[in-house]
């Protein structure tokens, strides 16, 4: 089984709000969050009231108290035993990834997925596979299979890839999560970004009156719930706000009367607003466990 990130610590099992550092990448003038340097950017942050960045700079972690989580793509057997070294050395919890192409056999899936348990395991670091597109869990029905043939398998909740590209909605919404529940009790990271049924990153106001807000608050509960489960005293899950530019295609970019494109909301503002959300959740979760 993967181990659950922990702190060392006595302290009951607790959610950690962490931002992944790509959500600070191109903010739009208009934006309240920062458009300097690293440094700048590590200690706006910190001021925010981030508690740790997802591909931040170790060195500016340390200095202003942040934890530190990585990400990679692995798509053959053996490249993470290059990496994980590398981010132990510099003080990484935990890592994330894009596992495969998603065109992989069912033997071609177990090989890769084989091979993130045995590195895992062997470095004793948390290694959690994402739910996302162009990956071996980009399909809903794939991925349940798989905890089948894998039930010590941990993911990354990366749900918007799951609520668009799937059309979470269609058909029947509480049917899909009965459906996905085990990926739900093996969540132990989650991505913090909302899309609705046609786009997968959308700017959602104030968070109020929407039912695909009120459908992802569903699932990161049922995410912290099943984390909460199985938590020992120092573990602790982390949710990373991760809302990417309009470059990458994420943001939705709309003309302006200037004649140029501009994003549709502050990405910072929505990543605090995403962080309150989270909070509201995890108090859910817990609610349930009693």
């Amino acid at each position: 089984m993967i181990k659950n990130c922990n702190d060392g610590s006595d302290r009951k099992p607790y959610l950690r709000l962490d931002i992944n550092y790509g959500n600070c990448n191109e903010l739009p003038e208009f934006s309240k969050g920062p458009k300097g340097d690293d440094e700048e950017k590590h200690q706006a942050i910190k001021s925010a009231g981030f508690e740790g960045i997802q591909d931040g700079i170790p060195s500016l972690c340390d200095k202003y108290g942040l934890g530190l989580t990585a990400h990679a793509r692995i798509n053959k057997v053996g490249e993470l035993d290059s990496l994980i070294p590398n981010w132990l050395q510099q003080g990484f919890a935990c890592a994330t990834i894009h596992l495969g192409w998603g065109i992989e056999s069912d033997l071609g899936m177990d090989r890769l997925v084989s091979d993130v348990l045995n590195a895992s395991q062997k470095f004793g670091f948390p290694i959690y596979i994402e739910t996302h597109r162009a990956t071996i869990t980009q399909d809903m029905q794939r991925t349940v299979a798989l905890i089948e043939r894998f039930p010590e398998i941990r993911f990354n909740g990366d749900f918007s890839h799951w609520y668009t590209g799937q059309e979470m909605v269609y058909g029947g919404i509480e049917m899909k999560w009965d459906f996905i529940q085990p990926v739900f009790d093996r969540v132990r990271f989650l991505h913090g970004r909302i899309g609705n049924p046609g786009c997968i990153q959308v700017d959602i106001g104030n968070g109020e009156g929407l039912d695909f807000v009120a459908h992802f608050k569903e699932m990161w509960t049922r995410s912290f719930l099943g984390f909460l489960k199985s938590a020992a005293p120092g573990d602790f899950i982390c949710f990373t706000a991760e809302l990417l530019p309009a470059s990458i295609y994420y943001a939705r970019d709309f003309p302006q009367p200037n004649g140029k494109n501009n994003e549709e909301g502050d990405r910072w503002e929505q990543a605090i607003l995403l962080n309150k959300i989270a909070k509201e959740c995890w108090v859910k979760a817990e609610s349930r466990l009693l």
